[in-house]
């Protein structure tokens, strides 16, 4: 396993820096927090332009057919920036759906206009009486004739303020196994019957919403993969849009850290800087730790979802998850407590890696639902993780 980064990749992670501290700053962000829409359509064509939106969409489908290392390298730097709006759903959530379980005819339709940017997207699985683990998954979707009848709410939907389509998991069969009768809908988010109601979120950058179906007919067209079978290429989906929100997090707890490592240079007390007591020099460098740590994670996660087994994708995605969202929380919090009062006000950024940091942490099961996760992965069979890693 190789995850030393290549020159393209490098000159990705180039080219996205220096886009996105022209066009992302710190103002444009924190304008975006505090009001009701969080993008612009002139950064997210750019963004277009940029190709990003087509990095893992198949170039028989309009796409770059990229890996998801390539597309983590960009997210590390729109973690860095806190990009605020609805890439994340629409191409981890919507797209990676589309790619894993749509037929060709949704694919050729669907996945040519996201990587042209002119769609937006995302995905409802979240319901009232649960969380992360899918058994939690209840909304039933009624066969009546040859169309299927939605009805019930699904909650803390990312970006659908503004997403044009919307891939919904609801249930189409009852059954003790609750791993049977899953199904995946691709969805018009006008189609009648459908309302989004936006929810206060502690991360004002990434609006959530929830959503609620009274009466939606749906045609069997709607349908991605096999009826009654979505378990499997969701826990696949999922396991890609947690490794890139890792990726995101990777990014933050970076940015964090230099935040605070360079304020302790300046910040004088007692006649010297701060970065010269211990209690900061350790708490700086426990940030450094915790960052290439979780960059290591990382780089081992994105490797095995295009290269690994299924084991060593589900495992590495969950391992990843829980650690990433952790090392940034603690290295956002650590960097609030060295810059002290100043870290506290909304005038400095600082309070925005926070925020996001504890979103994360719980989007897409929290550090406890991985860690169970891993546990049974680990006792259902033996599981190879690679030793020549340079």
């Amino acid at each position: 396993m190789d995850i030393t980064l290549t020159k393209e990749q490098k000159d990705i992670a180039k080219e996205a820096r220096r886009f996105l501290a022209k066009e992302c700053p710190f103002d444009f962000v924190q304008e975006a927090y505090e009001s009701d829409k969080d993008l612009t359509d002139d950064i997210w064509n750019k963004m277009m332009e940029m190709d990003w939106m087509a990095m893992r969409i198949p170039e028989a489908h309009g796409g770059l057919g990229m890996e998801q290392t390539d597309l983590n390298i960009v997210l590390e730097e729109m973690g860095r920036a806190v990009v605020p709006g609805p890439f994340f759903s629409t191409v981890l959530l919507t797209a990676e759906a589309i790619i894993e379980a749509g037929n060709e005819e949704q694919k050729q339709q669907i996945l040519p206009q996201i990587a042209d940017g002119k769609l937006k997207g995302t995905l409802a699985l979240y319901e009232s009486d649960g969380g992360a683990d899918l058994n939690y998954i209840n909304m039933p979707a009624h066969a009546v004739g040859g169309s299927y009848v939605l009805n019930g709410t699904k909650l803390y939907v990312p970006g659908a303020d503004v997403a044009d389509i919307l891939v919904c998991v609801a249930r189409t069969k009852e059954s003790d196994d609750p791993t049977k009768g899953i199904t995946l809908f691709l969805i018009d988010l006008t189609t009648e019957g459908i309302s989004v109601q936006p929810l206060p979120t502690m991360d004002g950058t990434r609006k959530l919403s929830a959503i609620e179906f009274k009466n939606v007919r749906l045609g069997a067209e709607t349908i991605l993969g096999d009826l009654h079978h979505g378990w499997a290429p969701l826990q696949r989906i999922l396991q890609r849009a947690q490794v890139g929100l890792s990726a995101e997090c990777v990014g933050g707890a970076q940015r964090a850290m230099e935040i605070a490592t360079e304020y302790a240079k300046v910040r004088i007390q007692y006649d010297q800087p701060i970065g010269a007591f211990q209690a900061i020099k350790h708490r700086c460098a426990q940030m450094f730790v915790d960052t290439e740590s979780a960059r290591s994670m990382l780089y081992w996660a994105g490797w095995a979802q295009d290269h690994g087994d299924e084991k060593q994708a589900a495992v590495s995605a969950s391992a990843t998850k829980s650690y990433c969202t952790e090392a940034f929380t603690r290295n956002a919090s650590s960097g609030i407590q060295i810059l002290g009062g100043t870290g506290f006000t909304m005038e400095n950024e600082m309070h925005l890696f926070l925020k996001r940091a504890k979103a994360n942490e719980m989007a897409l099961g929290d550090p406890v639902f991985h860690r169970e996760r891993i546990m049974q992965l680990l006792t259902e069979s033996d599981l190879k993780i690679p030793s020549n890693v340079r």
